[in-house]
């Protein structure tokens, strides 16, 4: 961090002791900041700001703001816009207090209220699936985050991420919704098919789908970030219509539930092997006639 313009020591408010503000709450104490104030509103809220901020009074928003240097929002992402307005209308922000919130969504734009009060916007969204555990503390020295603040307030920005461990990755005002839509797409839907695949594997007889389907994720996953569309394998790849067709009729017997997700996730991989070239045109074809075919 040499060379980085440093943050003092500041106070810290944590607006959201969920998974995400607790965490990061205690990433700054550990860095040396003071937090001074929680809000927690449910009873697992107030529980992990007692394990991750001991000691830190849990308090209602208002207060929470008024007795900090640096607010940290974690709140939803449709949830934030009400918020910074209303703290704004009660005129709650104070001239020079660094305000940054967590959402992906949303870059600074959403803090413009603040402006007003001369408070100094952040957004500083951590890319990463958050238990609410000591753990994540770890995890951060591996985590990205996505940045988007004003020009001179990039050093501070930056200086905050180094200080929780992570690295920051700048995204502009414009391209904040795109860059949140391929994390979520990436990550939550990652659950989805993993949950999906592992249902399957469980109505097929399999004792541990755990131990069989794990190794196989991993090096697919580590093969994608390496090789993108290159890693592409299996019977889709392969243009093998047959073991497609088999594939949906053992859904219809075991999981029909989870028919729409390998056919919607099929059609997708076959434009994609198509549009590469690795799926000849007549072979993509068959796939999709069978896909079509067996959409509800």
């Amino acid at each position: 961090m040499d060379g980085l313009e440093h943050p003092a020591r500041l106070t810290v408010g944590v607006v959201g002791a969920g998974r995400v503000g607790a965490v990061l709450g205690a990433a700054l104490g550990r860095a040396g900041h003071r937090v001074t104030g929680a809000s927690a509103v449910s009873e697992a809220s107030r529980e992990r700001a007692a394990a991750l901020l001991p000691g830190v009074p849990v308090a209602d928003v208002p207060t929470v703001v008024a007795g900090a240097e640096l607010v940290l929002l974690a709140v939803p992402d449709d949830a934030l816009p009400g918020l910074v307005a209303g703290l704004s209308s009660t005129g709650a922000w104070q001239a020079g207090q660094i305000v940054l919130h967590t959402s992906g969504r949303h870059g600074t734009a959403v803090l413009d209220p603040v402006r007003a009060h001369h408070a100094l916007p952040l957004a500083l969204h951590p890319a990463m699936t958050f238990t609410g555990t000591p753990m994540d503390l770890d995890r951060l020295a591996e985590c990205a985050f996505g940045v988007t603040a004003d020009e001179p307030l990039r050093p501070v920005a930056e200086a905050l991420v180094l200080e929780m461990g992570g690295s920051p990755v700048w995204v502009a005002e414009v391209d904040r919704v795109a860059y949140h839509c391929g994390l979520a797409h990436g990550a939550n839907h990652l659950v989805t098919l993993t949950a999906e695949a592992l249902q399957v594997l469980a109505r097929a007889g399999v004792a541990e789908p755990r131990a069989l389907l794990g190794p196989l994720m991993h090096a697919a996953l580590d093969n994608a970030l390496r090789m993108g569309d290159a890693a592409l394998t299996g019977p889709v790849a392969r243009g093998d219509a047959g073991t497609v067709r088999d594939h949906l009729r053992e859904l219809d017997r075991l999981a029909p539930e989870i028919r729409r997700t390998y056919v919607a996730l099929a059609r997708a991989t076959a434009l994609r092997a198509l549009d590469d070239g690795r799926l000849r045109p007549d072979d993509a074809a068959a796939l999709l006639d069978i896909l079509a075919d067996q959409e509800r």
